[in-house]
């Protein structure tokens, strides 16, 4: 059986789609590719077929048509999208052979980003528009997979007998590496990944850092930071960020490959996600999460619904008002003041991932659903 998985946004080395779905489709006896619109490559990995071209920039009308004549020269029995516009694609070939079709839902969409160029008003009008591409994909599609629960909303709700499943962004082992440590009282390692953003919490992170520096002057503090910015203004807000806070000791890595990334980081103490609070935010589940705790890194997390409804948080860190960076010194200094409470929240992070969060613990019913559908 051939699985095409369509994708617009993602790379196509993805680490949903490529080291984790993919991968363990070809292991189950599947013929994969993956057919990507934001990187450039063609040629096999790991048994897994790869035709990636770099036309994000492009319209719709020339994404369609290249999604198109993958379709029709692999000739699929199933197709996995990660966008409407891949949905879309799939629907048009599906008209000509009969393929199932199911739409892999881990973006809030409309994401705030894809409509905050446009003025207020417009902003409502492309909401609304998009939010129609939305509910016009979810018809399209013949199933649905749900990175969350809190990404159900609008389709489950809209197309609630249509097939689906929740197939959470749990790691397989053979990517973590596990380093659990205990804490040196006189100094910390506190570690930030991802991008470098106001959005997503840097400046909430350093301000934590400044606090915790003031009450805690003879306290060494060691900073991890693993990304980088996006977008000009991004650049602009973390330069100044690293003007206004170059007293501290930071070492700054380029992103690293994701067989690497929990080694990137595995002198960390602590790990942590501060980003903003919005409704965007509450549906979203940072997927970092189960890789800290893999490695057994205890977690300071803003409180957002998602991360509150699935993640046993409590267990392995704690959850914060991002902006609060008095509060979040204070949960450090739990730490730092009860080595044997960071010690548990060590012990219980590694035990939640080995019988909770891990893709032993999925793998199997994502093949059956994909199996089934496919009858």
């Amino acid at each position: 059986m051939k699985v095409l998985f369509l994708t617009t946004a993602h790379k196509y080395n993805d680490d949903r789609i490529y080291y984790h779905q993919a991968t363990e489709l070809v292991k189950r006896g599947f013929d994969v590719k993956i057919c990507s619109l934001c990187s450039d490559f063609q040629g096999d990995f790991n048994n897994i077929k790869i035709e990636s071209y770099p036309i994000l920039d492009s319209n719709a009308k020339e994404k369609i048509n290249t999604f198109l004549k993958v379709c029709q020269d692999y000739q699929p029995d199933s197709i996995i999208c990660s966008e409407p516009l891949a949905v879309i694609a799939a629907g048009k070939f599906n008209k000509k052979k009969k393929t199932n079709i199911t739409y892999d839902i881990t973006e809030w969409y409309p994401s705030f980003r894809m409509i905050e160029e446009y003025s207020i008003f417009l902003r409502f009008i492309h909401a609304i528009k998009f939010f129609l591409i939305q509910i016009y994909a979810g018809f399209l599609s013949h199933n649905f997979i749900f990175g969350e629960k809190t990404k159900k909303f609008p389709l489950a709700y809209f197309f609630p007998f249509k097939k689906s499943m929740i197939l959470p962004y749990y790691p397989d082992h053979i990517y973590i590496h596990e380093n659990k440590k205990s804490l040196d009282p006189n100094k910390i390692n506190l570690c930030y990944t991802g991008v470098f953003s106001k959005e997503k919490g840097i400046g909430n992170f350093f301000e934590t850092v400044n606090q915790l520096q003031q009450e805690r002057p003879n306290l060494q503090i060691d900073i991890t930071l693993i990304g980088g910015s996006r977008r000009k203004k991004d650049e602009d807000y973390f330069s100044e960020l690293l003007k206004k806070y170059n007293k501290f000791n930071i070492n700054i890595k380029k992103p690293t490959s994701f067989e690497n990334f929990t080694k990137a980081y595995a002198n960390a103490d602590i790990c942590f996600d501060l980003r903003e609070i919005s409704l965007e935010n509450h549906h979203c589940l940072p997927i970092k999460i189960f890789y800290y705790a893999a490695s057994g890194k205890p977690v300071i997390y803003t409180d957002l619904k998602a991360t509150r409804q699935f993640v046993e948080v409590s267990k392995f860190g704690f959850l914060v008002d991002p902006e609060n960076a008095f509060q979040i010194a204070d949960c450090i200094g739990k730490y730092i003041d009860n080595p044997n409470l960071y010690s548990t929240h060590v012990h219980n992070a590694r035990m939640l991932y080995e019988e909770k969060y891990n893709w032993d613990m999925i793998r199997d019913s994502f093949v059956d659903f994909v199996k089934s559908s496919i009858k």
